[in-house]
Order: structure tokens, then C-alpha cells, then sequence
């Protein structure tokens, strides 16, 4: 069943001068299973045109479920051998900018084995980080998973450091923490938490109507806090290259 997530999202830069703010975004939960053409809703289709739309193109693949599904062989994760759930944000009068999507990878029994973050940045590059247990047990929003930041997103921050991410997901409701630390401690705190509701047309049109254009909010807020990060005299960092390989550790 595709769901609608009202979210909110937190940021927090901690240095060297603190930077935080916080706003409502909304989030569609796709089963990969409903990821074919088609309109699941009056307002809303995939890959076809209306006010709300989702396109496997935005997602770096042309079959999003064997895209997803080569990586979990390549990573030897058999165990994550049930749905995944794509949260997104949709496609608006057909435009979208997604920060980052997350693919929760569940196994037959409903429990999340593996969680693929597909970070995009404004210059148009793309890389996922993917996550998962060492024993490859089912993960528990107790679990702290680690990885080391390789791609580039804001010019205000380096390429270094590492993400520690957290994640809760439940049919119900979902909480993601994610904290960039570097060699002088916590960097970044990046929150997302929200509860699902079924897809409905009136929950679309509530959704648009409690943030309009958020597309255009989302791109416009990355710009506005850039500017308010150069205010700042923050650092800036020239882009490299991007990583070699699409999807990491």
C-alpha cells in the first residue's frame, strides 16, 4: 500500500558557527511491488503526468525493483529477501529535487535488514550510502550504523568525516537520525520523523496545501541557507570529482 509521510526534518550544524532550522515536508512510502505505471490515486501517477508523479528515471535506474535488487546480491544481503519501501518526496507539476531518498530493504517478516540512502546534490551527481548490521541481523532504531562520507553535498563542508546514521521503520511511522562527525566531534545532527497514512487524494491535496510548491521550498531553503552559511564567513570547499563507485559502505 502506497502511504503518505508528513515529516519533519531538523538540521543543526554545531561548527564553527551554529546554523539550525527545522520545516514540514511530505513523503510518499512506495512499496517497489507498486512502483509500475499507472494512477494509484486521482491526483497521482507513476511515470505519467498529473499534479503528483513518480518517474523511475529520477531514481538513477529504468527498474528500480532489479536496480535494488542487484545491490542486495552484490552485498551478499539474501536476507533482505522481502518488500522494499521507497520514501520519496513526489514529483509536483512535474518537478522534484529529493535531498535524499531512502530505500528500506525488509525481509519476508516486515523487519529492515538494510536501508540504501540515495543522496543527490544540486550539481546533478548522485551516491548511495548503504547500510546494514555486520552480523546482518535485523536492525532496531537502537543500532548505530557507520559509514565514511565520500560524496560531496554542500560547498560549505568538506569531504570527510563519517555519518552515523539511525533508523526506526515500522508500517506505522518512520525516524531517521543522521549525525556527520569529523576529527573534532559532531559536525551535523539531521533529523526526519513522521507517521504514515494510506494514499488518498484528499490526503495529497491536504498535503500540497500545507506546503505549497514544496519542491521549489526545498531547492529555495538549500540556497538560503548557503547564502546565510557565507554570511557566516563558513569555509568553502571547491568540488571534487565524484566517487568512482555508485554505491558505498
Amino acid at each position: 500500500m502506497i502511504a503518505v509521510l508528513n515529516a519533519s526534518i531538523f538540521h543543526a550544524r554545531q561548527r564553527p558557527r551554529r546554523n539550525a532550522f527545522r520545516y514540514g515536508a511530505y513523503y510518499l512510502a512506495v512499496p517497489l511491488t507498486e512502483l509500475s505505471g499507472g494512477r494509484p490515486a486521482s491526483l497521482f501517477s507513476i511515470d505519467g503526468t498529473n499534479l503528483f508523479s513518480l518517474h523511475a528515471k529520477d531514481y538513477g535506474c529504468d527498474a528500480p525493483r532489479a536496480w535494488i535488487e542487484n545491490i542486495l546480491a552484490e552485498w551478499k544481503l539474501s536476507e533482505a529477501d522481502g518488500e522494499t519501501v521507497l520514501v520519496t518526496m513526489p514529483r509536483i507539476l512535474g518537478y522534484v529535487f529529493n535531498p535524499v531518498n531512502f530505500w528500506f530493504c525488509l525481509d519476508r517478516d516486515g523487519r529492515l535488514r538494510a536501508v540504501l540512502s540515495e543522496v543527490n546534490n544540486t550539481f546533478g551527481e548522485r551516491h548511495c550510502y548503504l547500510s546494514f548490521r555486520d552480523d546482518h541481523a535485523t536492525i532496531t532504531p537502537k543500532d548505530v550504523l557507520h559509514t565514511r562520507k565520500i560524496f560531496h553535498v554542500s560547498p560549505f563542508m568538506d569531504v570527510k568525516g563519517e555519518y552515523r546514521f539511525r533508523f526506526c521503520y515500522t508500517p506505522e511511522r518512520t525516524a531517521i537520525d543522521i549525525d556527520l562527525f569529523d576529527d573534532e566531534g559532531l559536525l551535523l545532527s539531521t533529523t526526519l520523523s513522521g507517521e504514515f497514512r494510506p494514499l488518498t487524494s484528499m490526503r495529497l491535496l491536504r498535503a500540497v496545501l500545507l506546503n505549497p510548491l514544496l519542491p521549489f521550498k526545498v531547492i529555495a531553503l538549500i540556497h538560503y541557507q548557503a547564502l546565510r552559511l557565507y554570511l557566516k564567513k563558513i569555509r568553502y570547499f571547491r568540488k571534487p570529482l565524484p566517487p568512482p563507485n555508485t554505491v558505498s559502505l
